[in-house]
């Protein structure tokens, strides 16, 4: 063990400590990064600290790694209103997803023991617990901030010029880029539903800081700010963001996806394979995003009306009753009218081998990141269908900046989008003049990625070995 200013200057960075917020989306990540972090040149070992209840899912996420990851259970304080055993935002509403805020950050007693037991060089946290910074430093830790979101996305919601003077923005504020914004961006303004829904990284739930106040909390205590993208994808976002808050930025590529191992189910490869080459496309929200019922109807109706072969994969929120969501969302004789060409399934599938398999060709997404990037890697066109905060900002990145996939038109105001607009942006992301084949070629250029690794990894050792010096 090298930190706390215990071993020699050959052994600097090498125990990181892993701390992401509990949501898998969020966790992921981190798992990706460490993953990188023990692998080939990284020599890092890692121990990664989350909710008891997620111990079993993480292992299973860091199975490869075992050797040199050790994952460490926290005990959530009982918080009342949220569920007795709750360990992330995959079991709650969004009103638990606040309360798990708060059980975390009464975690802070075991987080600082651990950290002062473990003495590690670096500790990796999520935007949700910037107070590790002030357990850290004084330890001679290094703290180190991991957003798991896109630049665009924090230079747009969470820099100091949102809020000029203290001044909290107003919906309408939000529909308008901050001062200084990268001039000519997609993102120069956001139509009014979109600017509503980020309105919430402004608000206080249970008298407890505001996402945005932990962004910027995060900012103000961290030695540097990790990002998983780079400079080809996002310059001018990273470089705002930068000049913002005057941190040190350390990219370390956006992550590409492993190819996954093992069959596809047969089920699936056999009713894949009795269509042509890229005829089908496939649906699909993450396991966090989900479509009210009105919406789906559409994306249903829409799929049926581009007369080809589809699945789409529909989730329901914890606690949902999922039949019922589904009669709802399922327009009266749709199956009988889409039999053998069309399926609607709800539940976990194989999802980077049904995105790999040759008769898919399109990927309707939620315009998450990383899902972006795993239609691209898989050769998929795509069509974005934001739902929610920073699907909406990555979406304008993705589809207008860096034209990689077609956006399903929707009504300004409110954000609805019908079932023709559905059918004409697959029907655009088929013969659209998009520049996906470059981008794919980027991600999957493994000179490029041992590249990312490797500036990543020295820029690391010099951070960590800043706090093993103090």
């Amino acid at each position: 063990m090298s930190g706390g200013g215990n071993g020699s200057a050959a052994a600097v960075a090498s125990h990181i400590v892993m701390f992401p917020w509990l949501a898998f989306g969020h966790i992921s990540p981190f798992a990706q990064l460490t993953r990188r972090l023990v692998s080939g040149d990284g020599g890092f070992r890692v121990t990664f600290l989350t909710a008891a209840g997620n111990v079993p899912r993480v292992e299973a996420m860091l199975a490869e790694a075992a050797a040199a990851v050790t994952v460490l259970p926290l005990d959530l304080p009982a918080v009342p209103g949220l569920p007795p055993g709750a360990a992330s935002t995959a079991e709650l509403s969004a009103d638990g997803a606040e309360l798990l805020k708060v059980a975390l950050d009464g975690t802070r007693p075991q987080v600082a023991a651990l950290l002062a037991e473990l003495r590690p060089d670096a500790v990796v946290f999520d935007f949700a617990v910037p107070w590790v910074c002030g357990v850290a430093e004084p330890l001679g830790v290094t703290p180190l901030f991991l957003n798991v979101y896109s630049a665009a996305t924090l230079a747009f919601v969470a820099v100091p010029a949102r809020c000029p003077g203290g001044r909290r923005p107003s919906a309408r504020d939000l529909m308008a880029a901050p001062a200084g914004f990268p001039p000519g961006s997609a993102l120069a303004a956001l139509p009014a539903y979109q600017a509503a829904d980020l309105a919430y990284a402004f608000e206080s739930f249970y008298g407890m800081p505001s996402v945005y106040d932990r962004f910027v909390a995060c900012f103000e205590g961290c030695a540097a700010v990790v990002m998983k993208t780079s400079a080809e994808m996002e310059g001018p976002y990273i470089d705002y963001l930068s000049a913002q808050i005057g941190k040190p930025m350390l990219l370390a590529g956006p992550v590409v996806p492993e190819p996954p191992e093992g069959e596809l189910e047969e089920r699936w490869a056999s009713w894949l394979s009795s269509f042509p080459e890229n005829a089908v496309v496939f649906a699909s929200f993450g396991s966090e995003t989900f479509l009210p019922a009105a919406a789906a109807t559409e994306l249903l109706l829409g799929l049926e009306a581009t007369n080809r072969p589809f699945v789409v994969v529909l989730n329901f929120p914890k606690g949902a009753d999922a039949d019922a969501e589904l009669r709802a969302s399922v327009p009266p004789e749709f199956e009988e009218r889409v039999k053998g060409r069309g399926v609607v399934h709800m539940g976990w599938v194989q999802q980077q081998h049904i995105l790999r398999h040759p008769s898919v060709g399109c990927y309707l997404n939620h315009a998450g990141f990383s899902s972006v990037v795993e239609g691209l890697v898989a050769g998929c066109r795509l069509v974005l269908l934001p739902m929610k905060t920073d699907q909406y900002i990555n979406a304008a990145v993705f589809a207008r900046d860096l034209r990689v996939g077609v956006e399903v038109a929707r009504r300004g105001e409110d954000g609805w989008f019908g079932r023709d607009a559905v059918r004409a942006a697959v029907a655009a992301a088929a013969v659209g003049d998009t520049e996906e084949i470059k981008w794919r070629d980027f991600l999957l250029d493994d000179a490029v990625q041992k590249g990312f690794a490797a500036e990543f990894l020295r820029k690391l050792n010099g951070l960590a070995r800043q706090g093993l010096e103090a």
